[in-house]
């Protein structure tokens, strides 16, 4: 027995996380941006909350209320009538490891260990980034918009991308770390191939040490989807980043099994709001980060990729490809950076709030 409706799940974890941050609100928004980015001691509720998300999510009953959530316990089912796990050439990992699940556990049990191996790889990133902000980065990534759907529907790209993000924390680092980010890279790409696109623009974010050319090649790519449309949507399609992505481009898919289909300015308008805090922290404000130039590189080539596909039908699909990372590049000039000095504090818990706004929103109003 469950203890609502599956299709209250995410309200029910929206109007937790609203309680959160009407909380830090509050607490923060009188901190100088010193008394913000170095406070005294670390809010631990957060952290109890997302080990409780993960046991509620992680159980949930098999419902459509929680899109792939069906798909997933219907092959896990066949799983543990198979007793030879045959290989796939793609996601390999990913599914030898739910063969392997089938035959020792039910299916609630793997997808618990599945929420926490999405949520996890969240919190030890957000420990590692923000350090005794670890709360209110963690608290973020909760109120994202895509931060539900990847825990109960892309459940291989959602496990796959936290591993991006963990990744990210430690490419900074001496040989070790780097070795440590190469590592998780490498398991993040076997359990979900997508993650492939983000890894390659960590790198190429890495190696682009200008950040105009960061900036003027995500404007380019907006320039070249408006031209170019779909040719270069089929240009993308022997890449191999989700074997969905020839479905979803070509024009016999079946459009109404979809949502709006063009070019989704209301997508990229949402997608350009870090890119704009972006802009003004490095142009207006001056404010030199390396592993913040590191974070909105990998989210502005990420982001620009998914543009020039972004005439696809249910091309949300590519853009959690950026938008795995969208509350990480929101919040880390807020707690990290000196950007306000008296005021930091106050613009911080507005950008919060307008954060959650835009996510129930699109939940509570527009579904």
């Amino acid at each position: 027995m469950h203890l609502f409706d599956p299709f209250l799940y995410e309200k029910v974890h929206l109007l937790i996380v609203a309680l959160f941050t009407v909380f830090y609100y509050f607490s923060i928004q009188l901190r100088s941006a010193n008394k913000l980015m170095y406070p005294k001691k670390m809010g631990y509720m957060i952290f109890v909350y997302a080990l409780l998300f993960i046991i509620y999510v992680g159980l949930r009953p098999i419902s459509p209320a929680f899109g792939d959530t069906v798909n997933y316990a219907s092959t896990y089912y066949n799983y543990s009538q198979i007793e030879e796990h045959i290989t796939s050439s793609r996601d390999s990992l990913f599914y030898l490891f739910m063969w392997s699940c089938s035959h020792s556990m039910s299916v609630s049990s793997f997808f618990l260990i599945i929420e926490f191996l999405y949520v996890a790889p969240i919190v030890i990133g957000c420990l590692r980034l923000f350090r005794k902000n670890a709360d209110i980065g963690l608290l973020f990534c909760f109120a994202a918009f895509s931060f539900f759907s990847y825990g109960v529907n892309g459940l291989r790209n959602g496990v796959a991308l936290s591993l991006v993000f963990l990744a990210l924390t430690f490419i900074e680092g001496n040989t070790w770390g780097k070795i440590i980010c190469g590592a998780i890279s490498l398991l993040a790409i076997s359990l979900h191939a997508s993650a492939a696109l983000p890894v390659v623009c960590m790198l190429a974010a890495l190696l682009v040490k200008d950040a105009r050319i960061v900036f003027y090649f995500w404007i380019l790519s907006i320039i070249v989807s408006l031209i170019a449309g779909n040719a270069v949507a089929n240009m993308f399609v022997g890449l191999g980043f989700d074997e969905r992505l020839t479905d979803y481009i070509h024009p016999d898919s079946d459009v109404d099994k979809y949502t709006v289909t063009g070019f989704r300015w209301d997508f990229l308008l949402y997608s350009t709001m870090p890119i704009l805090l972006g802009w003004y922290v490095i142009f207006k404000k001056k404010v030199i980060n390396s592993t913040y130039r590191l974070l909105l590189g990998t989210y502005i080539f990420a982001n620009a990729f998914w543009i020039m596909v972004i005439r696809a039908e249910f091309s949300n699909r590519f853009a959690y490809l950026s938008w795995f990372l969208y509350p990480i590049v929101v919040a880390y000039p807020l707690l990290k950076l000196r950007i306000w000095p008296k005021t930091q504090g106050n613009k911080t818990a507005v950008i919060m709030a307008a954060h959650l706004a835009f996510t129930l929103f699109m939940v509570f109003l527009l579904r």
